[in-house]
């Protein structure tokens, strides 16, 4: 049974010795293939509309609730941002994490948040409506 065993196994050694083992070509992965200047260089047309043109385009329909983010949407508040960094943590930006950056912010740096007249402008075309 020893041999038979032995012989068995030598047959499929040499089975297995007989092929050839075949290595894939590697290829480069192109999950973040990167970009070039000519990739940053293409750019969607941009089409400008106006507040005339939005409110055309709402002729016939119902009022609608809109709403509008507040930082440098409606208001241009970097100079806030830049006023609590150098008064708060000039070499850091920690400032954003203190309740009192906060509280001026939004309580007291009135002068610092001016609103954007286009903004002004879209939201009385909506309360007129």
């Amino acid at each position: 049974m020893k041999k038979i065993t032995l012989a068995l196994s030598a047959v499929c050694l040499l089975f297995t010795l007989n092929h050839s083992a075949n290595a894939l070509v590697s290829s480069p992965s192109t999950l973040n293939p990167g970009t070039n200047v000519a990739k940053l260089a293409e750019q969607a047309p941009v089409h400008w509309v106006s507040v005339a043109q939005i409110e055309n385009s709402l002729t016939g329909r119902p009022p609608m609730a809109v709403g509008f983010d507040i930082d440098d949407t409606v208001l241009f508040s970097s100079p806030g941002f830049w006023r609590g960094k150098k008064t708060y943590s000039p070499d850091s930006d920690d400032y954003l994490k203190n309740p009192a950056f906060w509280e001026k912010m939004n309580n007291g740096w009135d002068e610092f948040s001016i609103p954007k007249e286009v903004a002004r402008q879209l939201i009385d075309m909506h309360v007129r409506r």
